[in-house]
């Protein structure tokens, strides 16, 4: 057995930014609601360009099957469930630091967004959702003559 040299200042990091992630889930949904629901969301990245808008959630260990995205009036959720690969294991972890139960996210959509073009691929636990913006909704700049 490799003998491993204990940092505590990594634990601690570890478990800053484990809480860090619990308080803003809690100020999102409310305390009781973060509870219920077994306290696990996955990461999720947000950004946009002139011509769409891109979300990228990390799911690793999740099939496809496990996953659901679903846009309802102008909301885009996406939702899910990952189990422990064995139950009746659990005596023998010596550590277990991976989050398992079911999430759901949920994320107000821009009304330039043309839900009818909406695609989503889930490629190396990575599920990117991409939703691109109607023609008429997107920002040009003019040249504006002042006399």
């Amino acid at each position: 057995m490799a003998m491993v040299k204990w940092d505590p200042m990594r634990e601690l990091k570890v478990m800053q930014e484990q809480m860090n992630r619990m308080l803003e889930m809690s100020r999102e949904r409310g305390i009781d609601n973060f509870f219920e629901s077994g306290g696990w969301e996955p990461p999720i990245d947000i950004y946009e360009d002139p011509d769409e808008v891109v979300v990228k959630v990390d799911l690793p260990g999740l099939d496809q099957s496990d996953i659901q995205v679903q846009i309802e009036d102008d909301v885009l959720v996406i939702q899910g469930e990952r189990n422990p690969e064995s139950e009746e294991k659990k005596q023998n972890y010596h550590r277990m630091e991976r989050a398992y139960g079911s999430f759901r996210r949920t994320f107000s959509l821009p009304v330039t967004i043309d839900q009818k073009r909406v695609a989503a691929t889930c490629e190396k636990g990575v599920l990117t959702i991409v939703l691109p913006k109607k023609g008429e909704g997107k920002s040009r700049s003019i040249e504006v003559e002042i006399t």
